[in-house]
């Protein structure tokens, strides 16, 4: 009947619409080719107010107004208002926190404006309070690239306008003409995100390593826009390479999501052969990687045979591209890991040289999946050429994660490397390969202090997202984030950084960076797959230092859930729960 009625009144908006020679309401081939959002919309209003202007005393009127949650509504009644007023004195700014990294934009709400004419203002986001300061310039490195995060703009009088899609924490809000006046009724952050529940969970007995494991899943959550991308305020892009930490992030925590397929395929669709994908060569082998572990967690062999075509022939040309002495020669320009390794030309090639080993075992392995054994058999030979030559990781820890993690240099050997003094030369995307290669080589205490060493300072620095890049060099002197710059520190948003990301044009929200998360799941927690879809998983937790580690894990068959208890004697006590699709083995 429901069915029926729907029917029954599309049929009369459309008659209506003929009648009267409007377009109508719901047309289906056009509706096929429009494109639905996957995101909702939050509005949120600020937790403090975190700077004012100068001349705030008389130019600024019930800031405070602005933190009380509100409706979206403009109204008459003239109460409760924020104003914000130049004069001979000054024109008056404002600095909203909202209290955590958001991606989205901001809802303001205006009363009555005078002669009824717009407010002119300027906006400023920031992923940290000295970047919502800032101005772009040469100095310090702030953009608008990937996303508009500095803007003038002109409020209407009695109503609402929404602006800005980026990511931020801090919102700059300036009245900029002489003799103006602005009432503000709200100011509220619009939070676009997926609303999704995080169906993964760790817990253990170290809160550090639980906030941690949280705020990576986080800065995952907020990447899965439309599309997953690797930051929310800039690198607002499909990076195939960057999406490997992320894919496990997605799979520890949301379990299978359509983000992770779409933006394979993205890539996939935009990148046609021999061409190599965001026009790196290890990159296509990063989509590789991600399609052997995708498979690994979801089990779907209908996606995956999907993709037969083109990774038969990305594999064909990648089995080629070894010489006679097994070294890769790969070709084209952008022979890249990441972006702290870049100048090391000898690291490169041995990065490189383990993840072609990498990728045609995972491509080997599909192979046979998708019943193909000449491809297989092509990928396993170009291996056993490339096994008869190791590179020296030349000092990198970057090569020498990947070269563990290939099994060309043993994996004890690979963490001596990583090993030597401690976390420096660590980065935000290879620590992840880094904690993995430790896992391998048996040191999960040493993973374990990694995480807390490298990605702990950067929630001691005010963080609720993981960032870019970072550097314990940084740390001496320097500021937080959620704090404008005392006289005589260091700016560490603004006085930092390298490559792409010198000073604000840092992001401070990237998913590259979410490496803990995974790997507290999979070596803490213990949980391992054997077959593809989750259907047999093994049990193997190392808990270190720690005395209980408990949390949950999503399969396609629902939710295990784990509890580990370190007992008197130094042996572990589990507790399984798995739905009974899930077998597990310890």
């Amino acid at each position: 009947m429901k069915k029926i009625i729907g029917i029954l009144t599309l049929t009369i908006i459309c008659f209506i619409c003929q009648a009267q020679k409007l377009p109508p309401v719901f047309d289906a081939k056009r509706s096929a080719e429009a494109q639905s959002t996957e995101t909702v919309r939050k509005y949120l209003s600020p937790v403090r107010i975190l700077w004012k202007s100068p001349n705030a005393a008389t130019n600024i009127i019930n800031a405070e107004k602005l933190l009380k949650q509100g409706d979206g509504q403009a109204d008459l009644s003239g109460n409760d208002l924020c104003i914000l007023q130049s004069d001979e004195k000054g024109k008056p700014g404002l600095l909203l926190d909202f209290g955590r990294e958001l991606h989205g934009g901001l809802q303001l709400v205006t009363d009555q404006s005078r002669g009824g004419k717009p407010v002119r203002v300027r906006i400023r986001f920031g992923e940290s309070a000295s970047e919502a300061m800032s101005n772009i310039d040469t100095i310090k490195g702030a953009t608008n690239d990937h996303a508009m995060r500095d803007m003038i703009m002109s409020l209407p009088w009695l109503g609402k306008l929404e602006i800005g899609n980026t990511g931020f924490r801090f919102v700059r809000i300036d009245l900029l003409d002489d003799n103006s006046q602005l009432k503000l009724k709200e100011a509220r952050a619009i939070f676009v995100y997926r609303d999704i529940p995080y169906l993964g969970s760790f817990k253990c007995s170290d809160t550090l390593l639980n906030k941690i494991w949280l705020t990576g899943a986080y800065t995952v959550h907020l990447n899965m826009q439309d599309y997953l991308w690797d930051g929310i305020k800039r690198d607002r892009l499909v990076w195939v390479g960057d999406m490997h930490p992320e894919t496990s992030t997605i799979a520890a925590v949301f379990g299978d999501n359509p983000v992770v397929s779409k933006s394979l395929d993205l890539a996939r669709d935009i990148t046609p052969l021999p061409d190599y994908m965001n026009g790196m060569v290890s990159y296509s082998m990063w989509w590789i990687l991600i399609q052997r572990d995708w498979y690994m967690y979801t089990g779907n062999l209908k996606y995956l045979q999907q993709q037969k075509a083109y990774l038969v022939k990305l594999l064909n040309q990648y089995a080629v591209q070894v010489d006679a002495n097994g070294s890769e020669k790969l070709d084209g320009a952008g022979r890249f890991l990441d972006w702290p390794s870049s100048e090391n030309k000898p690291a490169i090639h041995a990065g490189l040289q383990a993840m072609l080993v990498m990728t045609l075992n995972a491509g080997a392995e599909l192979c046979k999946i998708l019943n193909d054994q000449a491809t297989s058999q092509k990928c396993e030979a170009a291996v056993a050429k490339l096994k008869t030559n190791v590179p020296d990781a030349s000092g990198s820890k970057q090569a020498a994660a990947l070269l563990g993690l290939s099994g060309l240099l043993p994996a004890e050997k690979a963490n001596d490397i990583l090993s030597k003094e401690g976390i420096h030369n660590y980065s935000t995307f290879f620590g992840y390969y880094m904690l993995l290669t430790k896992a391998k080589a048996g040191d999960y205490q040493g993973g374990i202090d990694a995480i807390r060493n490298f990605w702990g300072p950067m929630l001691n620095l005010g963080a609720t997202t993981f960032w870019e890049d970072f550097n314990i060099d940084w740390l001496p002197n320097a500021s937080r984030i959620d704090e404008l710059v005392p006289d005589g520190k260091k700016d560490i948003h603004g006085d930092y950084g390298a490559y792409c990301y010198k000073g604000f044009r840092h992001s401070l929200s990237h998913g590259w960076a979410s490496g803990p998360t995974p790997w507290l799941t999979e070596y803490v927690l213990g949980v391992k797959i054997i077959a593809p879809g989750c259907k047999v998983i093994k049990i193997e937790p190392h808990l270190g230092d720690l005395s209980f580690a408990e949390g949950t894990y999503p399969t396609p068959y629902g939710i295990v859930k784990i509890k580990h208890v370190k007992q008197a004697d130094g042996k572990v006590k589990t507790t399984i729960n798995a739905p009974a699709e899930v077998k597990v083995v310890q």
